[in-house]
């Protein structure tokens, strides 16, 4: 996808971005993890990517720290002081880590970034302390930040989480529901609950810094609109990769999503469809089978078939020119969206 908005990429490449923005807030937020519980601390160190589950040193480095990095550089957009960058970027990562090791205990997921998840290498239990630990950690990072700021960036917080945790029931709710019929999960409801879910916590990263800065009201709204987009973006990529993704690059079992009956986009646009592929996948769909390795393959097919997989891309696209062009539109300092843009591009082409 080439940006249409004539804003310039900048000369730095979008893992320099990531790798810098880590760099610079990694500190902090080891320190705000230290400061925990020496059991939910190392629990906290597991699901941040830092440690083992005995909590020996680990080789990688977690995951790849979009959500801080958008902190960073919405902070930087409005020239937010670097307290209030940092500040903003460890509540988001803190938050995002919380959902997910929640997420996987909810899902019943085993594997998170290609080894165990938190709930699977210390118990259900353990793996829910840590998540509210992490959660309250978060809270106060932003009510101790400096400045005359902390409290509405509290309150942002909180709009975030309220927003995330609706997405998250719908999430759940929808699994239960069928796949045809009056009962049926529709294409509106899932970009509402998507906007929750994933849309809520992008809109914070890019928000949370300017507000603990003092920024005015419309340009803190201008990232949180266009946070909301690159979160539907994102998560438009996300089943795209749950259907279709090489479990060595996404860390997840093959067509994982269809084999857990998830209402994904690719599978609700497909349905959706009028032609004989989505009539025979509500059909394999709604069968009341689980679906076994074969099946869960040629449902894929169908999907792909019936144009489940064009419009989700599509949908990922559409959503990632909104959200540049409400950067576009906005006061903002040039670079930092030069690599908001080339950020968001980089991770939807490439499906890190």
């Amino acid at each position: 996808m080439t940006p249409r908005t004539g804003l310039a990429l900048p000369d730095t490449g979008p893992l320099q971005v990531l790798d810098r923005c880590r760099e610079r807030v990694e500190p902090a937020l080891r320190a705000a993890v230290e400061s925990l519980h020496p059991w939910p601390r190392r629990m906290a160190s597991f699901a941040l990517g830092w440690c083992e589950a005995d909590g020996t040193p680990a080789a990688g480095g977690g995951g790849k720290g979009v959500r801080q990095a958008l902190a960073v550089l919405g902070g930087q957009a409005v020239g937010a002081p670097e307290e209030a960058v940092v500040a903003g970027a460890v509540a988001v990562e803190l938050v995002h880590t919380f959902s997910l090791v929640h997420d996987d205990v909810m899902d019943g997921d085993e594997r998170r970034r290609h080894r165990d998840s938190a709930w699977k290498a210390f118990g259900t239990g353990p793996a829910v302390l840590v998540g509210d630990a992490l959660f309250a950690l978060a809270v106060e990072t932003l009510a101790r930040a400096e400045g005359a700021h902390g409290a509405a960036a509290v309150r942002c917080l909180s709009g975030v989480l309220r927003d995330l945790l609706h997405g998250q029931a719908d999430d759940l709710l929808f699994e239960s529901r069928p796949w045809a019929g009056p009962q049926a999960v529709r294409l509106a409801e899932y970009e509402a609950m998507v906007a929750g879910k994933t849309g809520s916590l992008l809109a914070g990263a890019l928000a949370l810094g300017p507000v603990l800065a003092g920024a005015s009201p419309r340009r803190v709204d201008a990232l949180t609109e266009a946070g909301r987009h690159l979160g539907a973006a994102f998560q438009a990529v996300d089943d795209v990769l749950g259907v279709w993704g090489d479990p060595e690059v996404t860390g997840k079992p093959v067509h994982g999503d269809l084999r857990r009956g998830k209402k994904t986009l690719p599978v609700l646009a497909a349905l959706a469809g009028a032609g004989p592929a989505a009539r025979s996948l509500e059909a394999l769909l709604g069968s009341g089978v689980p679906l076994d390795a074969g099946a869960a393959r040629h449902a894929a097919d169908l999907v792909e078939e019936a144009g489940g997989r064009d419009a989700a891309e599509a949908a990922a696209r559409r959503h990632a020119a909104a959200a540049r062009r409400c950067l576009a539109g906005g006061t903002f300092a040039p670079e930092a969206v030069g690599e908001l843009v080339a950020l968001s591009e980089f991770l939807l082409d490439r499906r890190l």
